[in-house]
């Protein structure tokens, strides 16, 4: 009988999944690099990204171009062209927020250092909450353009290395860092949501959030799941699923906010074991994005992002050979892989 009732809880917190087609904002790509660094030369590429399937568009807001020198008022620029780009493409943007200025370090040496006071990033967020909310400055400077709010925030990347996070273990300053945002976000917005950073090796870092306190600090778990082979996916989300049960957040859903086989095979280190051929690439995408989609009730994966859709090929960075569109010089180049990415979300957009 206890079989019985084990069996019948499995399924009612994992549904078997009736179709592999997705909602319409399910899919998504990081934009970087170039694309955000030139503005004016790429603006056309936002507008493809749409066309080729992405809804969404994952984007850093580094908290030191807002704020350099100190506290108070923020300089929105960097962050105002790509709102309007993807708004004038009919895309969100998620933001990435990140990057502690000097003066809020907490080790004004360490470029990765995370803030002193969590109260000074949460003051910055909000800031942007009130440009970029549905109640939104940006909105109301710019009528023309058609209203893509920003609902999502995503608090930090990667926190658990510490390229990006030096002060390791990061588990507890980084719960402080959540709560005191997340309040914050949600006097601007209320129905604003919280998405945890992204955490590559995610089930052993998301165990450590949850034992510092971190339950209900955000709205939605983000996962990097890096792995050679696209099968093991689905089996890289339930380890992450099973420490989410272990802590009573069953149904808080999945966001894999990055995903990708950059095609660096013989061109650049691959320290991490995914690098492939320029083939390979599009092979494993069309495979990775069609096993999540198959997957997406059963592990409840709410939004998937490409990692990157424009780079600059150079032999001291895999990830410099992960975009769908590739600059060579002064010349753009779409790459096998852009090609499978619009098949691929044509086909489960259905």
């Amino acid at each position: 009988m206890l079989r019985i009732a084990a069996l019948v809880l499995v399924l009612l917190l994992f549904p078997a999944a009736a179709s592999a087609r997705v909602p319409d904002d399910w899919l998504g790509v990081a934009a970087d690099g170039p694309l955000i660094d030139f503005d004016e030369a790429y603006a056309g590429e936002w507008a493809l990204m749409a066309d080729s399937g992405a809804s969404s568009a994952r984007v850093a807001f580094y908290w030191t171009q807002g704020q350099p020198l100190g506290p108070g008022a923020v300089d929105f620029t960097a962050y105002d062209r790509p709102v309007l780009r993807a708004a004038r493409a009919g895309m969100t943007i998620l933001p990435v927020v990140f990057s502690t200025p000097g003066w809020a370090r907490r080790n004004p040496s360490a470029a990765a250092s995370p803030p002193r006071d969590p109260a000074d990033y949460a003051a910055f967020v909000a800031e942007l909450a009130r440009r970029y909310g549905p109640k939104g400055s940006f909105w109301t400077e710019h009528p023309d353009v058609p209203r893509r709010p920003i609902r999502a925030w995503q608090l930090w990347n990667e926190p658990n290395l510490k390229g990006y996070w030096s002060r390791q273990p990061f588990a507890g300053g980084y719960v402080k860092l959540l709560r005191a945002a997340r309040r914050a976000l949600r006097k601007v917005d209320p129905r604003a949501r919280v998405v945890l950073a992204g955490l590559p090796n995610g089930w052993q870092a998301l165990r450590e959030i949850y034992e510092a306190g971190g339950k209900k600090a955000f709205d939605a778990v983000a996962i990097h799941p890096y792995t050679a082979k696209p099968a093991r996916l689905p089996q890289y989300l339930r380890a992450v699923r099973v420490v989410m049960g272990r802590f009573d957040d069953r149904r808080t859903r999945l966001w894999v906010t990055e995903l990708s086989w950059p095609a660096a095979k013989g061109r650049a280190a691959d320290p991490i074991g995914i690098a492939t051929t320029d083939a390979g690439q599009a092979k494993r995408l069309t495979a990775g994005l069609r096993v999540l989609a198959k997957n997406r009730r059963k592990l409840r994966i709410e939004r998937v992002y490409w990692y990157t859709w424009l780079s600059r090929p150079t032999p001291d960075s895999v990830f410099a050979w992960s975009g769908l569109r590739r600059l060579e010089g002064d010349t753009l180049t779409p790459t096998p892989a852009l090609a499978a990415f619009r098949k691929v979300a044509k086909q489960l957009k259905g």
